[in-house]
């Protein structure tokens, strides 16, 4: 595992309101969410960068307004031709 550390201003920690104990957590989660929602991680693999179980990942997104699952206009008529 590789080991990341970095500075965070004393203001972006108090605007968190989170618990110093806390930080680290919702950051990984943050950095997880985002990278999912760019297409840059799969599912599993955002979720293993918060830490968390996949399904309690997916069911964080709706917290971060983050869609669970991506169908574009052009993937659901298709789904549903193949129904």
């Amino acid at each position: 595992m590789t080991t990341i550390s970095f500075d965070l201003p004393d203001d972006a920690m108090l605007a968190l309101h989170v618990a110093p104990s806390e930080v680290t957590r919702e950051l990984r989660m943050a950095a997880a969410v985002k990278l999912y929602e760019l297409g840059r991680l799969s599912s599993g693999a955002a979720a293993r960068l918060a830490g968390v179980p996949r399904v309690a990942f997916l069911a964080k997104l709706a917290d971060y307004g983050v869609d669970t699952f991506r169908m574009t206009d052009e993937d659901l008529r298709a789904d549903v031709d193949n129904a």
